[in-house]
């Protein structure tokens, strides 16, 4: 008999808990990637929306079109009502009622999290944030030149947003343990800049033609996977029950198990069985408990700071630089996706070296400190997007997961959602004042902005000075990190 292939073998090799826990890490990370994907678009169309008409003007009169072009109002070809010279603030109120929506739902969206089945909670708001970004673009199509239409769309698409990131790192965290936790999560917390980078490579490609479509079809993507998880999530570790393999759902009523594959490859007959809840399962964590979980307040309050910086450059970076620098639309979002890949690489290194150390405060805080001075314009886009998104990924990502299962719960499980629905949600504040303050601030110069960003940068490395100095004093005696 002729030996299996390689390839064969090493797909063997991996039992079905393997398996799924590859399904589970692949899908949450395609998903949320879907997420970001459809957040992007609105910094690539703001330069769309109000343009240099007066260049384009001199243009057309040098290029033989009739000179009364030339006097037309200054801002004839932008987007009403972006056309009017307050067009930053009317742009920073779009980020602001986004992401505002967002923090405030966030803190709802854990608690609610934890009481629903996650995979019909996530799978409802990716099909709602698809459609709320379709509408986005339609105004375009629609010819819709009404602010109080675009903000309404943004506050309820920012509120649907807001069942992703608890959804998808309580599914991480059922079927990973501690082990490598800050590697795997590093990994797999590179679908935020890979979000942002499709996104402003879509939302590119259309911005300067039909630049609804840069809309329309994240929007559409967002949707289609809100199906795919629908059909395909499994949120929960399995159990091994009579040589078969079953899924337990803790937070459905009495019994709801299902027969998923049978454990060998051998036929074995299907018996019905029953999984009775234990009266005494553990409850969902209140809001007040999650905070009294120490370092939760630390964490939340340094995210709020990180997040500030990393969503201002989200928001704000391509207009930058079509300002600042005179680059097109398309070109300067093709180059604001430097400081994403700076992200996927800084969330994995800063993964790697807080397994290694044991010590995540302190990785943070290092990584904060060397980020201020690249806070600069255009300086090191590359190395300012690492040593930016790192903590904020380390942040939302393995410390979350860690504090979701502090050894002060005695092994209750049900607190991670709320958890990181507080980190994150605390995080969101610092990114919906972001990207408004640097709409405010530009009127004065970009450099107002940058040195906001410094500020914020340095205030997030204060907030974790108690954790650094606890794990750094423990660690002497023996390894320790400040969420122990």
């Amino acid at each position: 008999m002729a030996p299996l292939p390689p390839g064969i073998r090493f797909l063997v090799s991996f039992n079905r808990d393997q398996w799924y826990r590859a399904l589970t890490f692949c899908l949450t990370f395609l998903l949320y990637t879907s997420f970001h994907l459809s957040r992007k678009p609105i910094s690539i169309v703001k330069s769309e929306l109000h343009k240099n008409c007066s260049s384009l003007s001199e243009t057309w009169t040098s290029s033989g079109t009739p000179s009364s072009v030339a006097t037309l109002p200054p801002d004839h070809c932008s987007w009403k009502p972006f056309d009017k010279s307050n067009y930053k603030q009317l742009l920073g109120a779009m980020d602001y009622s986004f992401l505002c929506a967002y923090a405030v739902g966030m803190y709802l969206s854990g608690i609610i999290g934890e009481r629903v089945p996650i995979r019909l909670y996530l799978s409802v708001g990716m099909w709602c944030s698809g459609l709320f970004t379709c509408l986005f673009g339609l105004g375009y199509f629609y010819n819709i030149h009404s602010l109080s239409f675009y903000i309404t769309v943004q506050v309820a698409n920012g509120l649907v947003q807001t069942t992703g990131w608890p959804s998808v790192v309580t599914c991480i965290g059922n079927w990973f343990g501690k082990g490598r936790r800050g590697l795997i999560m590093g990994l797999w917390n590179s679908h935020t800049s890979v979000g942002n980078i499709l996104g402003s490579l879509i939302a590119g490609y259309w911005v300067s033609s039909h630049w609804g479509l840069s809309f329309l079809v994240p929007g559409l993507i967002v949707a289609a996977m809100g199906l795919v998880c629908f059909l395909f999530l499994v949120e929960h570790y399995f159990a091994h029950l009579h040589n078969n393999l079953y899924l337990f759902v803790p937070t459905q009523s009495h019994c709801d198990t299902e027969l998923l594959l049978p454990r060998d490859s051998e036929c074995v007959q299907v018996q019905p069985v029953v999984v009775v809840k234990s009266q005494s399962e553990p409850s969902a964590i209140s809001f007040m408990g999650a905070l009294r979980i120490p370092g939760v307040v630390e964490f939340s309050l340094c995210l709020l700071f990180a997040k500030l910086v990393s969503y201002t450059f989200l928001f704000w970076l391509p207009l930058y630089m079509t300002k600042a620098a005179h680059l097109d639309a398309k070109r300067a979002g093709d180059l604001s996706t430097l400081f994403d890949v700076g992200g996927i690489i800084g969330g994995v290194l800063a993964g790697v070296v807080s397994d290694k150390l044991d010590k995540r405060a302190t990785t943070c805080a290092v990584m904060l400190l060397l980020a201020a001075p690249t806070v600069s314009p255009l300086c090191m886009l590359l190395v300012c997007g690492g040593l930016v998104n790192g903590p904020y990924a380390l942040i939302t990502t393995a410390v979350s997961a860690d504090l979701g299962t502090h050894k002060s719960l005695k092994g209750n499980s049900r607190a991670l959602s709320t958890v990181t629905a507080i980190i994150d949600g605390t995080g969101s504040v610092g990114a919906a004042l972001g990207p408004l303050l640097a709409g405010l601030l530009s009127t004065r110069g970009w450099d107002q902005v940058f040195y906001m960003l410094m500020t914020a940068d340095f205030l997030a490395l204060l907030l974790l000075l108690r954790l650094v100095t606890k794990e750094l004093s423990c660690s002497q005696s023996r390894p320790i990190t400040a969420v122990q």
